[in-house]
């Protein structure tokens, strides 16, 4: 695979946990959660909610199937193709879905956000589309207060790292 560095921001500093297993929450969620829920729980609709099934999530990460990045409908294609790039949207509605779900658990409604910065991004495909594979998007909370968190993001397709970042939410005020 050819790599492509992207690099955004005025710093590349990188924070997280190496292993994402540790630290986890003990109630890990393995009900599956289909598209009809993920809907209820992000703002996007039709063609533009990407993901299909939640398959585990816990207080600190997610993890989403989707196979949308197949589908000639996929209204992010452009000439036919679906840029890497976009494995960044599939990663800012994983974290949305995450968000949603945690203040579901909380007895809450998750307030709208919108993606405020993108950072250490890494691209390790030029395409989605031609990836026969479903993709796997993984969303790691590093940090999260009442108006701001702060995720690691993964795509992968046959546990073959496809593209990751660090994304920040901001509530919309």
């Amino acid at each position: 695979m050819r790599g492509l560095h992207l690099t955004t921001g005025l710093t590349s500093i990188r924070f997280g946990i190496n292993d994402h297993s540790a630290g986890r929450a003990k109630k890990l969620n393995k009900s599956p959660i289909n598209k009809v829920e993920i809907r209820k729980l992000i703002p996007h609709s039709g063609l533009m909610c990407l993901l299909d099934l939640v398959t585990e999530w816990d207080d600190r990460s997610i993890v989403c199937i989707s196979n949308t990045h197949r589908d000639p409908a996929n209204p992010l294609r452009r000439n036919g193709r679906l840029s890497a790039l976009h494995a960044f949207e599939y990663g800012a509605q994983a974290v949305a879905v995450h968000g949603g779900l945690r203040a579901r658990s909380a007895g809450v409604t998750a307030p709208p956000g919108y993606l405020a910065a993108l950072r250490d991004a890494r691209l390790h495909v030029v395409r989605l589309d031609d990836i026969a594979a479903p993709l796997q998007i993984c969303a790691y909370r590093l940090f999260s207060d009442s108006a701001n968190a702060v995720y690691e993001c993964r795509a992968l397709a046959d546990d073959v790292l496809l593209a990751d970042a660090r994304t920040t939410i901001m509530l919309r005020m």
